[in-house]
C-alpha cells in the first residue's frame, strides 16, 4: 500500500523532494501546493520535470485540506517571526494529515503556552502527527552528533558547526531581506530577537538544541545566542546580485544550550558570501566535535552521485531523502509531536528501483 502524499510549495527544496515522491515506488503524489501564479494549474510533473502525474497544482488551502492523504511535506520558505506558519500547518493536522516540515518544529514542547496547546490540540483534533526533517534542522544534531555519544563515558560539550557557501542562492528577497546579507553591520544587532533572520531562526533552533537534549537525557536551562556578522571586504558579484563592500558578506549563528549553569550543546552555522571570515579555506558541510571521554570528531560532506550533472546540489538531495524516510515513521506514529528519532534509514524494502531526483 502507498503512502498518499502532498507536497507544500516547490522552491529549490520542495521541488526536489517532489521529484523523490513521483519517483518512489511507495509513495503517491496526491496533492500539489504553490504559491506561484505562474504554477497553479500546472501538472506536477511538469513543475518537477517528470512526465505527466495527473495532479494540478493549487493555490487554493481548502481544495488541499479536502484531499485523502496520509502525509504534508511542508516546504515553506523561511520568513520571520518563527512560527509564520503556524496557522496552515494547524489546518493541515486537524484536516487529519501528518505533517513533516523542513524548517522547524524539531521539538516544539520546547515552548509553554497558547502556542504548543493549539499544536497539540490541531494534532488531536484530527489523529495526526508533526514531525521536523531535513538536514539542519533534521539529521546533522538531532541523530549524527547525538549517536557520535555513543561512545562516551562521559560528555561535555557538543559542538555541531555547518558551514554554507551562499553564493549560488538566486532569490534576492530571500538573500537580502530574510537571510540579511548587504544590510549594514552597524546598524545591525544579530542577537536581537527581532531582526529578521534571527526572528526566523532563533525559535528553529533553540528547538533542535532541545530535541538534542531530550535524546541525551539532558535538561535544558536556556538558549543563548552568540551571532556575529562580518563585513564584505570587498565589492561582490553574487548569484542573487551585488553586495557592496562593508555590507554583511558573512552571518555566523550561534546557539548555546546550558545546562546546569553550563554551556553543554553549541550550534553554529556560517551562512557566507566570500571566504574571507572563514576559520580555514573550504571547510566541509559539518564539522561535529564531542568532547568527553572520549572525544568525537567528525567531518561530514554530501556529494551527488558520479556523472549526476544536474543543478540540483547533494544538500537539495539530502533533504528529499531525509523527509522520504521518515515518512513511513510518521505515518506510523502515535498522534501527536513527534521528536526525530536517531535513525531513520534508507529502506531497501520501501525503495525498489528508484530513478534519479534530481
Amino acid at each position: 500500500m502507498k503512502h498518499r502524499v502532498i507536497q507544500w510549495a516547490t522552491g529549490a527544496m520542495g521541488k526536489t523532494c517532489l521529484r523523490a515522491v513521483i519517483d518512489h515506488p511507495a509513495m503517491q503524489l496526491v496533492g500539489l501546493y504553490v504559491y506561484g501564479d505562474d504554477k497553479a494549474g500546472r501538472d506536477a510533473g511538469d513543475i518537477a520535470r517528470r512526465p505527466p502525474t495527473g495532479v494540478i497544482a493549487t493555490r487554493d488551502v481548502d481544495e488541499i485540506l479536502a484531499l485523502d492523504a496520509d502525509v504534508v511535506i511542508h516546504c515553506a520558505r523561511l520568513a520571520p517571526p518563527y512560527g509564520s506558519h503556524d496557522a496552515e500547518i494547524l489546518k493541515l493536522l486537524a484536516s487529519g494529515k501528518n505533517v513533516i516540515s523542513i524548517n522547524g518544529y524539531s521539538r516544539p514542547q520546547h515552548w509553554v503556552g497558547a502556542r504548543l496547546e493549539a499544536l497539540k490540540a490541531a494534532c488531536a483534533a484530527g489523529g495526526s502527527t508533526l514531525m521536523a526533517a531535513g538536514l539542519n534542522p533534521g539529521f546533522a544534531a538531532e541523530q549524527l552528533a547525538v549517536v557520535a555519544t555513543g561512545v562516551c563515558t562521559q560528555l561535555d560539550h557538543i559542538e555541531v558547526v555547518e558551514s554554507v557557501d551562499c553564493r549560488p542562492v538566486r532569490n534576492p528577497e530571500y538573500v537580502f531581506k530574510i537571510l540579511g546579507f548587504g544590510a549594514d553591520p552597524e546598524a545591525v544587532d544579530a542577537n536581537d530577537p527581532t531582526w529578521g533572520p534571527a526572528s526566523s531562526l532563533n525559535g528553529m533552533y533553540a528547538e533542535v538544541l532541545s530535541a538534542m537534549a531530550e535524546h541525551l537525557g539532558l535538561a535544558l536551562d536556556r538558549v543563548d545566542t552568540d551571532h556575529r556578522v562580518f563585513p564584505a571586504t570587498e565589492d561582490l558579484s553574487v548569484a542573487a546580485g551585488s553586495i557592496a563592500k562593508g555590507g554583511i558578506s558573512h552571518v555566523n549563528w550561534r546557539w548555546r544550550g546550558v545546562v546546569n549553569g553550563a554551556v553543554k550543546l553549541t550550534m553554529s552555522i556560517h551562512w557566507y558570501m566570500e571566504d574571507a571570515h572563514l576559520d580555514a579555506p573550504h571547510p566541509p558541510l559539518w564539522r561535529i566535535h564531542v568532547a568527553g571521554q572520549p572525544g568525537v570528531k567528525l567531518s561530514v560532506d554530501l556529494e551527488k552521485r558520479a556523472g549526476d550533472t544536474t543543478a540540483t546540489s547533494a544538500e537539495q538531495l539530502g533533504v528529499a531523502g531525509a523527509v522520504v524516510n521518515a515518512i513511513p515513521l510518521v505515518c506510523a506514529a502515535q498522534p501527536g509531536l513527534m521528536t526525530r528519532p536517531l535513525a531513520t534509514p534508507f529502506r531497501g524494502e520501501l525503495a525498489g528501483a528508484q530513478t534519479s531526483l534530481a
